[in-house]
């Protein structure tokens, strides 16, 4: 009798190598979208800050794509056990990616707002170093998927607590700056919020990371995300803005 298997494993592997494709080309966009809202808000360009918000439509696309596309896999190919995990990880960091995508875009009209006023001296570089350090964990977690690597993954979730650490230190910088000046206060809210933001990115990279470990191991790590003890109760609770 003539076996099936082999054709609908080559079809299952083909459709999710499309899957996966997608997935990498929104992680990429990600990454733009969240260096050029942090560069359009150190050079206060205005127009770069729009062409991140335009851009977050596409982000939002791909998501969508990839959960229909996801959602055909299951229904046509009927995945084994550990190929159906595969397939609900990359729906998940789908998700974990739009709402970067969701954060990128904040940044960008915060950054509009901010072009308007008094800048506010050393904020918008240090805002902008925290991005790069957010984006090459978002990077690195992407790449440690690709490779099935739980120790680049691990490595991954450990950087969430330098994120933190620099958020806290925004934090009381922006505190600092409202202190000394109230005409500061509206200008540190907003940066406030867009460090909040990209503190939520560092999350959602680990969210992806985890996910990794997950796939390769079975399991999720049964230890706490490392988190900063130093974050205050006003940082912890605020929200991330819109």
């Amino acid at each position: 009798m003539f076996n099936n298997e082999p054709h609908i494993r080559s079809a299952f592997d083909h459709d999710l190598e499309g899957v996966q494709a997608m997935v990498m080309k929104m992680g990429g966009l990600v990454e733009t979208a969240m260096l050029d809202a942090a560069q359009a808000l150190d050079t206060r360009d205005e127009e770069l800050a729009q062409r991140v918000r335009q851009g977050d439509k596409v982000i939002d696309a791909l998501e969508e794509q990839i959960h229909t596309e996801c959602a055909r896999l299951i229904a046509l190919r009927s995945p084994t056990a550990t190929d159906l995990r595969t397939v609900l990880t990359v729906m998940r960091m789908a998700a974990n990616l739009e709402r970067c995508g969701d954060y990128a875009k904040n940044l960008a009209k915060r950054g509009t707002i901010l072009a308007q006023m008094s800048p506010i001296e050393g904020a918008t570089g240090s805002i902008r170093r925290m991005t790069k350090v957010v984006v090459l964990m978002l990077k690195d977690a992407l790449d440690a998927y690709i490779a099935r690597d739980p120790e680049l993954a691990s490595d991954v979730r450990q950087r969430d607590r330098e994120v933190d650490q620099m958020y806290n230190a925004l934090f009381r910088e922006f505190l600092t700056h409202m202190l000394e000046d109230a005409r500061n206060i509206t200008a540190c809210m907003h940066l406030h919020f867009i460090a909040k933001n990209i503190e939520r990115v560092g999350d959602h990279a680990t969210g992806i990371a985890e996910q990794v470990i997950y796939l390769v191991q079975g399991k999720l790590p049964e230890d706490d995300r490392p988190k900063d003890s130093g974050i205050t109760a006003l940082s912890a609770a605020s929200v991330s803005g819109s």
